[in-house]
């Protein structure tokens, strides 16, 4: 049973692409959209500033809220320092604890908490197809992965409604919160530079932002949604077949069908030293399906690579 929109929805974590992605998408539903964040204002919203670790002022917006959205995680496009490792675990488990000892503060806290978290709990798996049933992986993601959810579980009330989402790579057009993964994917492949990587056989599971923003209000509005869900486009693709797909649309010397391949060394000393982030970002990955979503009924707008692509760079070749 779907309740109607309008109330007020909390956003942690919404001054990013994902975030502002997010909350236009709700305004435009009549959301009252209220965004913690401490990074500059986010456009077109109410920006409330916090610090993702202590209670403040900020706890008040909860109050009487419709919703409850957590989308904070240090970004994972990084060199995997200690250091960074010790900051993309703390900032998913201690924003997460925070604002569950903030619920716990108002009298009437939101009924219902969407929580994000990353398909790639599952690992990198070289083939198979996980779905929601599958195994958690191993290393670094799949840890912090973990270690999120449980501390979901641990800070959601009994009384407030738990939706997880295990968000995949989100395709979309740049926003004032940036350009995502896919800006630099794009702008290598406009360079000639999008080919092969590695094997090329690695999982590149997708899912256009459109798609993203209606599972989220999927979430906040639909009552019988509850638990762990994946979600990613029903059609995840190798990495050489998102690459090729991408070089069409992208423009530049891609368009012209020049992707130079890059071997797997190439990749581990390049990527560091001249993108700076983690070789392991493009040389593993992972096949995900939305099992649970497909079976509830949830219909993809754009379920297609080459239709998501077309519609993010405007350029309708087949």
């Amino acid at each position: 049973m779907a309740s109607t929109t309008g109330g007020r929805v909390v956003i942690a974590g919404g001054s990013g692409f994902l975030g502002v992605s997010l909350s236009q998408h709700l305004a435009k539903l009549g959301f009252d959209v209220v965004v913690l964040s401490r990074g500059s204002p986010a456009r077109g919203t109410r920006t409330v500033a916090w610090d993702a670790r202590t209670l403040g002022p900020w706890v008040s917006e909860l109050n009487n809220a419709s919703a409850l959205v957590n989308l904070v995680g240090r970004t994972v496009d990084c060199i995997k320092t200690p250091d960074h490792c010790d900051e993309i675990l703390r900032s998913r488990v201690e924003a997460t604890r925070i604002l569950g000892a903030a619920c716990r503060q108002v009298s009437t806290p939101p009924p219902v908490w969407a929580q994000m978290s990353t398909a790639h709990i599952y690992g990198d798996p070289p083939s198979v197809i996980c779905d929601e049933d599958s195994p958690f992986g191993f290393g670094l993601a799949p840890i912090v992965g973990r270690a999120w959810e449980d501390e979901f579980a641990r800070a959601v009330l009994p009384t407030q409604r738990p939706v997880i989402l295990r968000t995949s790579f989100v395709v979309g057009k740049p926003n004032p919160g940036g350009a995502g993964a896919l800006g630099r994917l794009g702008l290598l492949c406009r360079l000639g530079l999008g080919g092969r990587v590695g094997s090329g056989t690695q999982g590149m599971s997708w899912l256009h932002e459109r798609d993203m923003n209606r599972m989220f209000e999927r979430a906040i509005t639909n009552e019988s949604m509850r638990g762990s869900y994946i979600a990613s486009s029903p059609n995840p693709a190798s990495q050489l077949d998102f690459m090729r797909t991408l070089r069409k649309h992208a423009g530049g010397l891609g368009s012209l069908g020049l992707g130079l391949p890059a071997l797997e060394p190439m990749v581990r000393i390049g990527a560091p030293l001249f993108l700076r982030t983690d070789p392991e970002l493009a040389l593993y990955g992972r096949y995900v399906t939305p099992a649970r979503l497909l079976k509830e009924g949830f219909t993809f707008d754009v379920a297609n690579l080459n239709d998501a692509l077309a519609e993010i760079y405007g350029r309708a070749i087949r």
